[in-house]
């Protein structure tokens, strides 16, 4: 008796295969001029490289690097709950100090002022904010790091 013959259909594709995709990709880069643009970066990189470099290697560009550099480490330290509620409560005050004053409102007077500073609720509004300028008055008194990174890390740099 014949044994039966195990054939399996291959089902026909459905998506591009790589080839296909590959063909496109290099079609759409050639339409929109991408392609052109990396073939004159590649003919022309001694000369853009050049430029790169020289760009880079001037004093202000150096700086904004390492001042760009500090505040990322800088900003590394605050947890981003933290940073979220500073940088929403910064926004919330500039929104604050924008807003037309009510035309109404009359100017408290020095009795009024002396009573504004007995109240609980005033001084918990005004606390964060004298705490704020309090550290940023001992910020700005410290002497700048002649190295912020070596300042940052406490090991030496040469930078």
């Amino acid at each position: 008796m014949a044994e039966p013959i195990s054939y399996q259909t291959i089902p026909p594709r459905i998506e591009p295969t790589a080839r296909q995709e590959l063909d496109r990709l290099l079609e759409t880069l050639h339409r929109t001029g991408v392609l052109r643009l990396a073939n004159d970066f590649a003919a022309g990189r001694q000369d853009i490289a050049g430029i790169l470099v020289h760009g880079l290697n001037l004093e202000g560009s150096r700086n904004a690097m390492q001042n760009i550099a500090a505040l990322a480490m800088v900003l590394a330290q605050v947890p981003p709950p933290e940073f979220y509620k500073a940088a929403s409560t910064l926004k919330d005050m500039l929104l604050a100090a924008a807003a037309e004053p009510d035309p109404d409102q009359k100017a408290p007077g020095v009795r009024g002022l002396y009573r504004l500073l007995n109240d609980d609720d005033t001084w918990r509004a005004f606390s964060p904010l004298l705490r704020a300028w309090s550290a940023l008055g001992a910020g700005l008194r410290k002497p700048a790091p002649e190295k912020p990174i070596s300042a940052f890390t406490g090991k030496p740099s040469n930078a």
